[in-house]
């Protein structure tokens, strides 16, 4: 900047005037760029998660973050604050339950060098992000799943435990009066948290956690603890996580689809997009389409964010230095009454 400065005090009011239309023109076209990728820029470093609960996990994690701890060890103690909330009906501790009344849980988490750990269909535990981390650092495998998962996790130390509350039973018990299956998710009915990062080297990770969508059949397991479908992160590139109808981001692999854009040049904004509106158009006729929702984050190298999802009422939360912790409401394709 300080070099343009003083060039332009060095040439002729000509090259000025000429200079200042290009000069012009420039940050216009900029502008306008930034304006249609629909990134939002900041510095490093980033937190980004899913829905309002992101905000007490992102206060947490950044706090760690400051304090020096390692991203993953940051990202789990953001985490367990809403596993362990009974209030948040989606994740862990009070997650709504299957049919048959069970709560299970999944959860994955994967670090800047691709390293992952994740648990499916997990019972009894929690905290399944932490057994996650786990299998990611104790094990030479990514996922274990059921009873597999249990016995791993009572091995590494955790304490099984009853995660059906006395509210989530009693709605289950209503559910059961009707047995109707809609799971719609939207700002009212929360669903995955999933977190993304970049730290101040910048470098990437994620995680996500999840009781699954309620009702589900037992043994259900969504996308959330599939690396490449519900969380995907190249550290060369950026960090994609999805919220939502866990079956549609599976068929399309949406998160590592949304990298896989990045990769290409397309914004955060932009790869979110359009992998959204590729899960539309393969779904507009498909029996899911009434109470389809899908969401994703994306956070890529340069610190720059954005969401986007199919229908409204989608938002994230974000934390960084310039503006502390807060949320973003996301871009949406349509709205619940289209």
């Amino acid at each position: 900047m300080s070099n343009r400065r003083d060039f332009i005090k060095k040439t002729t009011l000509g090259t000025l005037a000429v200079s200042s239309v290009f000069g012009f023109h420039g940050v216009a076209q900029n502008a306008e760029e930034t304006k249609k990728s629909g990134a939002k820029k900041t510095k490093k470093p980033v937190v980004i998660s899913t829905w309002n609960h992101g905000l007490p996990a992102n206060a947490e994690t950044w706090k760690q973050l400051k304090a020096g701890k390692p991203a993953l060890d940051a990202i789990e103690a953001g985490m367990k604050i809403p596993e362990a909330d009974p209030n948040v009906r989606s994740v862990g501790y009070g997650g709504y339950p299957d049919r048959e009344g069970k709560v299970t849980l999944d959860a994955c988490i994967m670090d800047h060098n691709s390293n992952c750990g994740s648990v499916s269909f997990l019972q009894g535990i929690k905290h399944p992000l932490s057994v996650a981390k786990r299998v990611l650092e104790n094990t030479p495998h990514v996922m274990l799943s059921g009873q597999g998962a249990l016995q791993f996790a009572l091995s590494e130390g955790f304490v099984e435990e009853n995660l059906l509350t006395p509210e989530s039973e009693k709605d289950w018990k209503k559910w059961l009066e009707e047995s109707k299956y809609k799971p719609v998710i939207n700002i009212e009915n929360h669903d995955t948290i999933s977190m993304l990062m970049i730290d101040e080297d910048g470098n990437l990770s994620g995680a996500c956690t999840t009781s699954g969508a309620a009702w589900k059949m037992h043994g259900r397991v969504g996308d959330s603890p599939i690396i490449g479908a519900g969380l995907f992160l190249d550290n060369e590139v950026g960090a994609a996580a999805a919220t939502g109808l866990g079956e549609a981001v599976i068929r399309t692999a949406g998160s590592a689809m949304v990298v896989e854009l990045m990769r290409q040049g397309k914004s955060p904004f932009e790869a979110c997009k359009e992998i959204t509106e590729r899960i539309y158009n393969k779904h507009k006729n498909h029996k899911d389409m009434e109470y389809l929702q899908v969401g994703f984050i994306a956070l890529n190298k340069k610190g720059e964010h954005a969401g986007y999802s199919l229908r409204s009422g989608f938002n994230y939360a974000v934390c960084d230095d310039q503006k502390g912790n807060r949320m973003e409401d996301a871009q949406s394709k349509m709205s619940w009454d289209n």
